[in-house]
């Protein structure tokens, strides 16, 4: 059942104010939608280079964001779209942002003993959102924003992503020198009952998950409880294997 008060708990990521609620309208490219707020018509900028299958439908609420740079061309960032009678957030740098978060308040069981946090390292051809260093050594880590659900099963991606397949390989790699490697998938919607990739939509991508589910890469899976107050942690969402198990 979709929440219709503020969630409770610690808050991982606030939003910049004022907000602005408006309709969409339409996407011009992956990066330029323009909706209407106060019956007038705004382009904003959106960072989800995804499909959003699903999401932007005709006049669909949504919440975007001021930026705080006052120089930009396009003054606000789209943030979350409304479906049914709760919100979905859309906007792709928040699965690392909480992480970050997370780690410093203590809240994922899977970061205890990592005393140090770096956001946006590289290290064999690719640059990760974190690595997480202290007494149980090393730790990368790629964050993913999911926003697809379909018959309450959350699905990543929404469109064929290359550079998703590489961080996969990437990982493996890692892995297979002996370093602690995961994906965190932040499901920022609550109709999900569990999670899979999506293989109708990118087959490679979804045979190199299950082929790093294999090789030992962790998979944090976990819903984001999504509220025009903040995103705050939900629970840990169970992985779909192959057959329905």
């Amino acid at each position: 059942m979709a929440r219709k008060s503020a969630p409770r708990g610690p808050l991982l990521v606030s939003l910049p104010s004022p907000c602005l609620p408006g309709r969409f309208k339409q996407r011009r490219n992956r990066f330029l939608v323009e909706i209407e707020t106060n019956g007038e018509s705004l382009w904003v900028h959106t960072n989800n280079s995804g499909s959003m299958l699903g999401l932007l439908r005709p006049r669909a609420p949504v919440l975007v964001s001021p930026s705080p740079n006052k120089n930009r061309k396009l003054t606000h960032t789209l943030e979350m779209v409304q479906v049914q009678n709760f919100w979905v957030g859309v906007n792709t740098s928040v699965p690392n942002r909480a992480l970050h978060e997370a780690w410093r308040q203590g809240l994922l069981p899977e970061m205890d003993g990592y005393e140090q946090f770096h956001s946006e390292k590289k290290v064999l051809h690719s640059r990760f959102d974190a690595v997480l260093r202290g007494s149980r050594g090393t730790l990368w880590v790629e964050s993913k924003n999911v926003t697809l659900v379909e018959d309450e099963v959350a699905y990543f991606p929404d469109a064929v992503t290359t550079r998703g397949q590489k961080h996969l390989q990437e990982l493996m790699a890692l892995k297979s020198h002996g370093r602690r490697c995961a994906c965190f998938y932040l499901i920022q919607r609550p109709d999900a009952s569990c999670f899979a990739p999506a293989d109708f939509i990118d087959p490679v991508f979804a045979e190199l998950f299950w082929q790093a589910v294999e090789a030992g890469v962790e998979m944090w899976i976990y819903e984001a409880l999504v509220h025009p107050s903040g995103i705050r942690l939900g629970r840990k969402v169970p992985l779909r294997r192959p057959g329905g198990a």
